[in-house]
């Protein structure tokens, strides 16, 4: 009559694994099934779906995005135009503020953000970004016949220095970061600036390079100082999109590389942003 013998220690732990294995492989398969589809892409099928873009801006910031009577025109805007026309859908775009730029992208008022948006820590801490284009720093926009008068940052921070400031963006925070000691007020239309440091009801504005060179060449009594050293060192500009679906932003991304190695990236700034 043959003996039985009882397991061995390694019998009973390749059995203990093969338990686990077959366990685990059940609890991912019931993870997939429970997982809800919304999470495969919702925001992307509903774009799709009902073929709309919904497009956030402020439309106050030259030569990126400015609303005119008859819509909106800028270097941002054309892009964002392409993006819809390879997407298949149409745009609708959805006032916003620099203020409230990122509680409205939080709150779905839109899909996406344009209108010359830094890239920065803070934004991508809470949303994606689109790879930068346009680089550039803070420079000021003041009064021609002040080019003498502001070349340091020092020169720029003086009591009897009058700057005019629009809140909500980068450009606040580096008012409030380094121009402690001048008289600063806030104004709350950033495209209406240039004009009151034109009439002499301000003295700088704080800008970005782009902005300060498309207001000194159609205004000659405005100068964009700092433009050669800007008052920052260099950063880029970028779309902003939410983080809630990662099947939507793969596509966006996807379609800026494929209008970048088309070459639309750079007809867009020969058109807009070129010297």
């Amino acid at each position: 009559m043959p003996t039985c013998r009882a397991a061995g220690p390694s019998a009973i732990l390749r059995h203990w694994w093969r338990w686990l294995a077959a366990l685990l492989l059940a609890a991912a398969v019931l993870g997939l099934l429970a997982a809800p589809a919304a999470q495969a892409g919702e925001r992307l099928d509903r774009i799709m779906e009902k073929k709309l873009l919904r497009v956030g801006t402020p439309g106050d910031y030259r030569p990126f995005a400015i609303k005119t009577e008859g819509g909106y025109s800028g270097h941002d805007i054309d892009l964002i135009e392409l993006i819809a026309k390879e997407l298949g859908v149409r745009i609708e775009y959805v006032p916003t503020t620099w203020k409230t730029l990122l509680p409205d992208l939080q709150a779905d008022r839109f899909d996406i953000a344009i209108g010359g948006i830094t890239r920065n820590v803070a934004r991508l801490s809470q949303a994606d970004m689109l790879p930068g284009y346009a680089p550039f720093g803070k420079v000021a926009l003041v009064r021609a016949e002040h080019k003498d008068r502001f070349t340091t940052l020092q020169s720029l921070n003086q009591p009897d220095v009058r700057v005019i400031k629009n809140p909500g963006g980068t450009n606040e925070l580096f008012v409030d970061a380094h121009l402690g000691q001048a008289q600063v007020r806030t104004h709350e239309h950033n495209a209406q600036i240039p004009a009151l440091i034109a009439e002499g009801q301000g003295d700088v504005m704080i800008t970005e390079t782009y902005e300060a060179l498309h207001y000194a060449r159609a205004d000659p009594r405005l100068h964009a100082a700092f433009i050669e050293q800007p008052l920052t060192p260099r950063n880029w500009l970028g779309f902003l999109l939410p983080l809630d679906d990662a099947d939507y932003r793969r596509v966006m991304h996807f379609v800026w590389q494929q209008m970048h190695e088309r070459g639309q990236l750079r007809e867009a700034q020969t058109k807009w942003l070129a010297p």
